[in-house]
C-alpha cells in the first residue's frame, strides 16, 4: 500500500536499531543484542527534534544494505558536538541500516522529514535540542576515576596511574559554573583524554567551547599532567563511557540547569573528601614521592596538611 503521508507512531527497522516517526521528532530506539555497538546500547532511545536536524540522506550500504542517516545541526547535539568527528562509522546515533528491499520505504520517510525542515535548517543551532545522555556519569581513565553529578565534576586520582603532577595538586572537583565546555579525544585514538575547559582561560590555552584545539594550537600542559584532565588508554574511558559522560558535562556548561553556588571570583577548584585509609594512602605515596626525589621538603609537607584537612 503506497504511503502519501507519514504518520505518527510509523516505525522503520533497520539493524541495531528502530525510528519511529512523529509530527515533529523521531524517536530512535537501540538494540540490546551483542552486535549493537556498546555506545548505542549505552544510549538506549534517544528523541531527536526535527528542530534540530539539517537534512537526511539515504545512500547505498554495503552487502545489499541501505543507510539512511538524519544529519544534526551543528550545535544541536552535545554527544555530536563532544565528539567532534571522531566516532566510527557503525557508532553513528544518527545512522540507521536497513536491507536494500526497503529503499523505497526510507526514502518516503527521508523526503517527508526534509519537507517538514524549516528554513533555518542548515544554521547552527542557538542552543542544544536533543537531550545530553542522563547523569550521575562515572567512569574510569588510567589515571584516576571521573565522575558527575549533574553540577559538579570530579577528578580521583589512581595511586598506580596519575602523575606525580596529579598527585601534587591533588584530587580535583570543578562546579559546571566554572567550566565553558569539554575537550574529548577518543580512546581509539594515540593519546586519548578527557579535558575540562575553564570558563575563563589563560591565553595561551583558550579554546572554543566544547571543541578540541587546532593541531597547531598553543598546548598547554599535556593530558597526563594537567589536573583538569584525565586520560586514557587500553581499557580506560572506553567510547560508551567516557563519551556520554563528556556530553552531559558540555550540556550543563551550557544549559545553566545544574548551578553551584560557586560564584564568579570563588575558586573553581575544590577539595574533595575521602575516608581515613585513602588518606593514609595518599600519605604514603606522597612518601614515596618524596624519597624519590620528586617531591621537596616544602611541598610534601604542604600536600600532607591538604590531605589531612580533608578527615
Amino acid at each position: 500500500m503506497p504511503h502519501t503521508m507519514s504518520r505518527m507512531g510509523d516505525v522503520l527497522a533497520g539493524f541495531h536499531a528502530t525510528w519511529e516517526f512523529a509530527d515533529d521528532s523521531v524517536l530512535i530506539r537501540y538494540e540490546r543484542g551483542i552486535r549493537t555497538p556498546k555506545l548505542l546500547q549505552v544510549l538506549g532511545e534517544r528523541r531527536v527534534p526535527l528542530a534540530a536536524l539539517d537534512t537526511v540522506t539515504l545512500a547505498p550500504g554495503r552487502r545489499g544494505t541501505v543507510v539512511l542517516r538524519a544529519v544534526p545541526r551543528a550545535g544541536a547535539d552535545p554527544l555530536m558536538e563532544a565528539a567532534a568527528g571522531q566516532l566510527k562509522e557503525n557508532c553513528d546515533p544518527y545512522r540507521l541500516v536497513l536491507p536494500a528491499e526497503r529503499e523505497e520505504l526510507a526514502g518516503f520517510h527521508a523526503a517527508q522529514i526534509r519537507d517538514r525542515l524549516g528554513p533555518g535548517a542548515a544554521e547552527p543551532a542557538e542552543s542544544f535540542l536533543v537531550a545530553a545522555p542522563e547523569g550521575p556519569q562515572q567512569f574510569k581513565a588510567y589515571d584516576g576515576k571521573a565522575s558527575f553529578d549533574g553540577s559538579v565534576v570530579s577528578f580521583r586520582w589512581s595511586r598506580t596511574g596519575a602523575s606525580s603532577a596529579k598527585w601534587k595538586a591533588g584530587d580535583q572537583s570543578f562546579p559546571v559554573a566554572a567550566l565553558s565546555g569539554v575537550e574529548w579525544r577518543s580512546p581509539e585514538i594515540l593519546d586519548g583524554y578527557l579535558r575540562l575547559l575553564p570558563r575563563h582561560p589563560t591565553p595561551c590555552t583558550a579554546t572554543a567551547p566544547g571543541t578540541a584545539p587546532g593541531p597547531d594550537a598553543a598546548a598547554g600542559p599535556a593530558a597526563d599532567h594537567d589536573p583538569a584532565a584525565v586520560v586514557f588508554g587500553l581499557g580506560y574511558g572506553p567510547v560508551h563511557e567516557s563519551l556520554p559522560f563528556a556530553a552531559a558535562v558540555l550540556a550543563a556548561t551550557r544549559s545553566g540547569a545544574a548551578r553551584s553556588d560557586t560564584s564568579e571570583t570563588a575558586p573553581a577548584v575544590a577539595a574533595l573528601r575521602s575516608d581515613p585509609a585513602d588518606i593514609a594512602e595518599r600519605i604514603r605515596h606522597l612518601g614515596e614521592l618524596h624519597l624519590a626525589g620528586l617531591l621537596t621538603d616544602e611541598e610534601f609537607t604542604t600536600k600532607k596538611k591538604e590531605l589531612l584537612a580533608q578527615l
